[in-house]
């Protein structure tokens, strides 16, 4: 059998994003499973070198997990032939002059969302790999998550009858930073918004893929954005202006009639089943979708509430749902992805999601940042 070696750059993989996900539990993992297996003559095998700024934080990350090259000097990485994937999980805002030089050494890129904080800038990342005919692509992890693929499963085989709404709730309490035992659990540049940070950036590129995908296109946004909290406290305990959006509360009409609306906070205090849950109704039966379960109601066994403030309520609407089994086993979601890039690099399979793809999503951050602004509807042209 043949292991043919394929060379990936990673590049800003030093956050706990990068190294968790992306790093250890991807590439590290497909290498540990001995590679992806494409026929009894092929493996496909990761060779990954780390890039980045601070040598010594590279360093520290390949000696822990055993990584044989990193280097500061990305001209370097890049200029090796081995080396066929370029991936970039850095700051929003410095993506594009590693996007230019991914390009520029003819390597096929792959990064994390949002891939700019402008469409303009995202459109143009992606029509840089188009016309230099590289093969690009953007992380849309949620897709492969267990819930959703279950929620799709579900959809193939008609359970929902005509899908009416879907209702979004994501997010948890991030603490301040200011007390000694509750550190903030994400990065202060997350909101400073001259440092790319901001709710509706972030977490609108995602709605668009999982409601693009999943329900049908968006075609209006609704949004209203906030900033709750205007004062965090950053990794030294130095108090510092929130400028960016913390909380965002958007709903989207799709061009098949479904209503989607999401609520996105980092200052909400989790009482539901997960970080991020759907409730989806349809004519036929409801689901309730979490990252990894989904519980789901039928018609027939939707109950018969009467509206009666003045006892307590008979009914407990939580028996009255069903949760799917686990039908298939589950790898990590953005292991799937990455085995699917990697297969498209090498073999020019199938791979929809790309740069431009990636592009939507900014522009519907974008959207929603205007409609709280403008305080209005803001329809979506096609940029497909």
């Amino acid at each position: 059998m043949k292991t043919q070696s394929i060379g990936i750059i990673l590049n800003g993989v030093t956050g706990r994003m990068g190294t968790n996900q992306h790093l250890v539990r991807s590439i590290l993992g497909i290498i540990e499973q001995g590679g992806i297996k494409v026929s009894d003559d092929l493996v496909l095998m990761p060779d990954p070198v780390l890039t980045g700024r601070n040598e010594n934080k590279l360093r520290g990350l390949a000696g822990r997990y055993n990584v044989e090259k990193y280097t500061t000097d990305i001209d370097k990485a890049l200029g090796d032939d081995h080396n066929q994937i370029f991936f970039d999980a850095s700051s929003t805002l410095l993506r594009a002059k590693f996007v230019e030089k991914a390009v520029e050494a003819g390597k096929a890129v792959y990064c994390e969302k949002p891939t700019a904080v402008t469409t303009k800038e995202a459109l143009r990342l992606a029509e840089l790999c188009e016309k230099a005919g590289l093969k690009n692509g953007v992380v849309q992890d949620k897709l492969w998550l267990p819930g959703l693929r279950k929620f799709r499963m579900l959809k193939e085989q008609g359970f929902f009858g005509e899908i009416l709404s879907v209702r979004g709730e994501f997010g948890y309490w991030v603490f301040e930073g200011n007390v000694y035992d509750q550190p903030a659990q994400r990065p202060s540049w997350n909101y400073r918004k001259e440092d790319g940070g901001g709710i509706i950036i972030d977490m609108l590129c995602h709605w668009r893929y999982v409601i693009d995908n999943l329900f049908g296109n968006v075609k209006g946004v609704s949004c209203l954005g906030a900033t709750h909290i205007p004062t965090r406290y950053d990794e030294s305990g130095k108090a510092y202006d929130a400028t960016a959006d913390d909380s965002a509360y958007a709903t989207f009409e799709l061009d098949n009639g479904i209503v989607c609306h999401f609520n996105s906070s980092w200052n909400v205090r989790v009482r539901r089943d997960d970080l991020l849950t759907m409730q989806i109704d349809g004519t036929k039966g409801s689901a309730i979708v979490g990252l990894r379960k989904c519980w789901v109601q039928s018609s027939a066994m939707t109950p018969k509430p009467v509206w009666n403030p003045d006892v307590d309520q008979p009914i407990d609407f939580y028996n009255d749902w069903n949760e799917v089994p686990d039908c298939a086993t589950y790898d990590n979601a953005f292991k799937i992805q990455w085995e699917l890039f990697i297969r498209h690099v090498v073999l020019d399979e199938q791979f929809p999601w790309t740069l431009r793809e990636g592009a939507k999503g900014v522009q519907l951050a974008e959207a929603g940042i205007r409609s709280w602004n403008e305080r209005k509807w803001i329809e979506l042209e096609d940029i497909a």
